[in-house]
């Protein structure tokens, strides 16, 4: 004997509906899915806990701090300066770059 389907209009076995993802173990706790949230600690202005006022356009190795290899501006959001001490620091290499004292890119 064969193993073939006497009926050939109605197939052998349905296959099972695909699932959703992948298994979960059903021990264990429960974790949202995504990334773990935490609180991240805040950037203090090392400007303002140095208690420096103003940033002058003389100062190049303060700047140069402020700056990526390639001479762009680092954002405050990586720096952590307050917005004050940020736009001191945009002017001061911007009149740099202007007088030729810090490249425009290197």
């Amino acid at each position: 004997m064969t193993n073939e389907n006497p009926n050939p209009s109605t197939p052998q076995q349905a296959s099972p509906a695909p699932s959703a993802g992948p298994a979960r173990p059903a021990a264990g706790p429960r974790r949202p899915y995504g990334r773990r949230h935490f609180a991240p600690r805040r950037k203090v202005c090392r400007l303002c806990a140095e208690k420096i006022r103003t940033i002058d356009y003389k100062q190049s190795q303060l700047l140069k701090t402020f700056c990526t290899d390639t001479g762009k501006i680092l954002s405050r959001r990586i720096t952590g300066a307050c917005a004050k001490h940020q736009r001191q620091i945009t002017r001061a290499i911007k009149v740099n770059r202007n007088l030729a004292i810090m490249p425009y890119k290197s």
